[in-house]
């Protein structure tokens, strides 16, 4: 299954864009499913039609989602969540504000990664077109594989064993006093499961062979530095940027004086997308006069980005991540396009290299060849992070 995620700073016009995307597949015969995972869907207005949390048909080959979390809390985490509501009911709340409590902070993020997994796994569709949360949430959601890893080996197996062990012996005693029972198999299997997932469909997203991130922005100054961002962040979470989409664009045809700073301007901005994120392709979008809602004004757009183009081809092709030895030295290689040496922030815990930029941050579980090395310096090379490792000794 081909995998392409679409995002970008809210308001840049990426729903548009992956309804448009998904009809040119689906023109060419692909199977094609577009998933809204953002929690302020516009997807179905973009189609102009009703979509669900279910596939619904929209034209031959096509199809369009909305991810509801609440539907698929029910029926992945059942269990949890009427274990929480019970929780949170012994401690005075009443059911419906114990029931809406019961869906933690985070909770849509997770089972949108679940929700693009069983799809993946069934293989009913040919492309899965993600059109995902603004930027920021749509980073932590790439994260999510990484992080639920770090906790679940450190702190979540541990407290599953011993939980099952003391449950019969505590059980007695806990009920009377808290007012509900202790987590039974059920409850405590589900977050592993989950996080099982997750870890086999970090496989798939960092394979880009078959995943991509599409970045849509506008030619507009702090549009374009959190798509700079997004593309620095991407890299370090081993996800593959192939392509971007400026989108917008006022076309030359306008001549309207009121317009004519904006122009100048946007034209600044659109050299600026072509040499911020070389050697990435850009393709750019007209900023229409009539608004993007409708099967027929989605096709105007798709002919604009595609023509006879394949949209399921990878644009570009990037290593994000590569150890490289020389002379019985070992560098690890980190693709950080536009990042200075000085914003990145380098640590070492065991077995892993902790890697912060602001405040987004990856644990890298090193290759045994690593694991034994210190850090013992970096450089900025071609948009590349260098990090040389040696013996302790040599440091």
């Amino acid at each position: 299954m081909r995998v392409i995620l679409m995002t970008g700073k809210g308001g840049v016009g990426k729903t548009s864009v992956a309804a448009a995307t998904g009809l040119r597949c689906a023109e060419l015969g692909y199977k094609t499913l577009v998933l809204s995972t953002d929690p302020a869907h516009s997807l179905a207005d973009s189609f102009d039609m009703e979509l669900e949390h279910a596939p619904r048909h929209v034209r031959p080959n096509l199809w369009g989602a909305e991810l509801d979390a609440l539907m698929e809390l029910e029926g992945n985490w059942g269990a949890v969540k009427r274990y929480i509501t019970q929780v949170l009911q012994a401690r005075g709340l009443e059911g419906v504000e114990a029931e809406e409590l019961a869906i933690l902070p985070g909770m849509d993020e997770i089972f949108s990664l679940v929700r693009m997994k069983r799809h993946y796994d069934e293989g009913e569709f040919d492309v899965l077109i993600i059109d995902s949360a603004p930027t920021g949430t749509a980073l932590r959601l790439l994260s999510l594989p990484e992080v639920a890893g770090w906790y679940m080996r450190r702190f979540y197996k541990p407290l599953q064993a011993v939980s099952a062990a003391l449950r019969p012996i505590v059980e007695p005693l806990f009920r009377p006093i808290a007012g509900f029972s202790l987590p039974d198999k059920q409850v405590m299997d589900a977050p592993y499961e989950f996080y099982e997932q997750i870890e086999a469909l970090e496989k798939v997203l960092t394979d880009n062979t078959q995943t991509s991130v599409r970045l849509v922005t506008n030619p507009e100054k702090m549009v374009i530095k959190e798509s700079l961002r997004a593309h620095a962040y991407l890299s370090l979470y081993n996800v593959a940027t192939d392509l971007v989409v400026a989108n917008r664009i006022i076309p030359d045809q306008v001549a309207d004086p009121f317009f004519q700073r904006w122009k100048e301007n946007q034209q600044q901005y659109r050299q600026e997308i072509h040499d911020n994120f070389q050697p990435l392709p850009v393709k750019e979008v007209p900023l229409y006069s009539e608004e993007l809602c409708g099967l027929a004004a989605l096709d105007r757009l798709k002919e604009t980005l595609y023509r006879d183009e394949d949209p399921t081809q990878v644009y570009y092709k990037e290593t994000t991540l590569r150890v490289v030895q020389e002379q019985n030295q070992y560098s690890l290689e980190v693709y950080l396009p536009g990042i200075p040496k000085n914003k990145i922030e380098l640590s070492k815990s065991g077995d892993e290299l902790n890697i912060r930029i602001g405040n987004h941050r990856r644990n890298l579980v090193l290759p045994q060849a690593l694991a034994a090395l210190q850090p013992a310096g970096a450089k900025m090379e071609e948009d590349y992070l260098k990090i040389r490792f040696a013996d302790a000794v040599q440091i």
